[in-house]
């Protein structure tokens, strides 16, 4: 049962929309409306500006984050990165959003955080290696998402291994519309100031 709880409580604290609250508290602006619709963070950077987006970047990596110390919370011996799956799902499918919602990058980052700093930093790297080089936030999402699964081997973390290969596929399965656009070069890209 205590189980089942933390899986549920981990998957509700997903569920909170970060960019949507921001959105409509500050900015009176429900963002589900303007741009890709989407709620996670490059869309609340697109439709509110800079510093709307890092704080639901901070908020949505926290989601992530602060879910894997559950197991601690309730004195059970599961691995954290499990139940970071369950807050994963929860910002994607959210339940109270008819189950649209981000594209789990930020979240599972933090996630990643909390289980294993080093990958993490890794991971992060690549990232910033990738949007620098080619300017689409969704391929470098995509790409950091195959890193993570790639090195999370190096770790010989079994659970690890197969939650970030999970995690991958979300990714990617999430970013089908943005894979499709940078093929047909319609995908947006930032632009550094």
């Amino acid at each position: 049962m205590t189980m089942v709880f933390m899986f549920l409580l981990a998957y509700l604290i997903g569920c909170f929309p970060s960019g949507l609250i921001i959105g409509k508290v500050f900015y009176n602006k429900d963002i589900r409306q303007y741009g890709s619709g989407n709620l996670g963070t490059t869309n609340t950077f697109r439709v509110l500006g800079k510093s709307a987006g890092i704080i639901v970047m901070i908020l949505d990596i926290l989601k992530g984050f602060i879910v894997v110390f559950i197991p601690l919370l309730f004195n059970q011996d599961v691995h954290g990165v499990i139940i970071g799956l369950f807050a994963i799902l929860g910002h994607v499918y959210p339940v109270f959003l008819k189950f649209k919602g981000g594209k789990a990058v930020a979240t599972s980052a933090g996630v990643i955080m909390g289980v294993n700093p080093l990958l993490f930093i890794a991971v992060t790297i690549t990232f910033f290696i990738m949007l620098y080089l080619f300017k689409y936030v969704s391929l470098a999402s995509i790409t950091a998402s195959i890193v993570n699964f790639v090195l999370s081997i190096v770790f010989m973390d079994w659970i690890l291994i197969v939650i970030a290969f999970i995690i991958m596929l979300i990714v990617i399965i999430r970013h089908h519309s943005n894979i499709t656009r940078i093929i047909n070069k319609e995908e947006p890209k930032i632009t550094w100031m």
